[in-house]
């Protein structure tokens, strides 16, 4: 194997090619060079990015990275999300009343920008290529280690790496193969997604509501349209989802009203099971995991892509600061940096949104009133206001670099 691996030998491989995947490969390669070789496997590389409906809420930091890599420029759609409102409701209420409400900063700082899922996985592929990172459609199938590499097989070929990433998704592959268990819990719900059209402009407003059922949130995208994530038990999720186009739009308007005007079913809706999953490591042996691989926590905060993209500024600049010593990237002194600086983070996360999920998603009258309570103080303190902003943008705490808009 030592023969064969030699003229294969990568400083970083990266299994998957999502999100997270090329945006490690192209903050490494940016960093540290032509030298530094960062190879990223996938057999979805061989395809064009998938022609869904999917859309993604990219946080300010990690809006703040792809600035720093190159990649924010290639977005030509992104539709920057100018305020929020949220409100607390049963399903038959007459009157919603707002609780909570943020907006744009002073400098006119987006909350968030919501992207077309396939634009994003397109700009990173151009810019990896651009970077010269290594592009292999072959699935990582194998994983061993030894004092100074990760040993792997990836389309029928042995690799040697001294550092391996696994940004292989919430059913990696590579979690398994290296025994790390998570901690996990099934919410028996579902996450209904689709996109929809309005005759009115939203002017960059999104909207969440909390009903019983679970959270509902109308994202705007670019023109007349915006993206539905409405949680629902999972039964309720598969009626609703097996509906005819005009019965769902019923339902819709339910749950939404017609404040935008008359609504259009642009995509098929699709529902989506939801629980929260973090790995209880989120590294082994030349190993590290990042985004979905080590962590799943729920939509209702909007928070799953930009975790991972934490987790990829934190990686890289772990990796980059000892590499430019000329030292080994994938040392277990790297590794332990990088699961000090992001579970602790991550474990905080998961908790948070598992909380407000249990707190919301209820019939009890007397939870409404402490909730609202709380939504009502927030609303009118802006010092909290502003610092709840800047942790959904990531920009709380020890911020890695890129996240700053930095260079690592």
């Amino acid at each position: 194997m030592d023969k064969q691996t030699q003229g294969k030998a990568l400083d970083v491989a990266i299994a998957g090619a999502g999100v997270a995947g090329p945006a490690l490969a192209i903050a490494l390669k940016q960093s540290l060079g032509g030298g530094f070789s960062v190879t990223v496997f996938d057999p979805v590389l061989s395809r064009e990015p998938a022609k869904d409906d999917r859309v993604v809420a990219i946080a300010g930091g990690a809006r703040r990275l792809f600035e720093a890599i190159g990649v924010w420029e290639r977005i030509a759609d992104a539709q920057p999300i100018r305020a929020m409102e949220i409100t607390d409701s049963k399903l038959h209420d007459a009157v919603r009343q707002t609780f909570l409400e943020f907006s744009e900063d002073e400098e006119g700082e987006p909350l968030g920008h919501m992207v077309e899922n396939r634009a994003l996985i397109a700009a990173l592929r151009d810019a990896a290529e651009e970077a010269e990172v290594g592009l292999t459609s072959a699935s990582i199938d194998s994983y061993a280690a030894d004092e100074s590499s990760a040993l792997f097989d990836a389309g029928g070929k042995e690799y040697r790496a001294r550092l391996l990433a696994a940004a292989d998704g919430a059913q990696s592959k590579l979690r398994t193969l290296a025994k790390i268990k998570s901690i996990s819990h099934d919410y028996d719900q579902s996450g209904i997604v689709a996109t929809i059209g309005h005759a009115r402009a939203h002017d960059g407003k999104a909207v969440q509501h909390f009903l019983p059922g679970g959270s509902f949130a109308f994202l705007p995208l670019t023109g007349n349209r915006s993206s539905i994530v409405w949680t629902e038990r999972t039964a309720e999720a598969g009626r609703i989802t097996a509906l005819s186009p005009s019965a769902f739009l019923s339902e819709l308007e339910l749950r939404f009203g017609l404040r935008l005007g008359e609504l259009e079913l642009l995509s098929p809706a699709r529902a989506y099971p939801l629980r929260l999953s973090i790995a209880r490591s989120f590294i082994a042996e030349r190993l590290a995991l990042v985004g979905d691989a080590a962590h799943v926590i729920h939509p209702l905060a909007g928070q799953g892509l930009n975790m991972g993209l934490r987790d990829v500024a934190a990686l890289a600049e772990c990796i980059a600061d000892n590499a430019r010593l000329g030292l080994d990237p994938g040392a277990p002194e790297v590794l332990a940096r990088y699961q000090r600086w992001r579970r602790a983070d991550t474990m905080t996360m998961g908790i948070v949104t598992d909380g407000i999920n249990r707190l919301f998603s209820n019939d009890s009258t007397a939870l409404k009133y402490l909730r609202d309570l709380g939504l009502g103080i927030v609303d009118r303190a802006p010092a909290l206001k502003k610092f709840f902003a800047r942790e959904a943008a990531g920009l709380t705490g020890n911020v890695p670099k890129l996240l700053r808009g930095e260079y690592i």
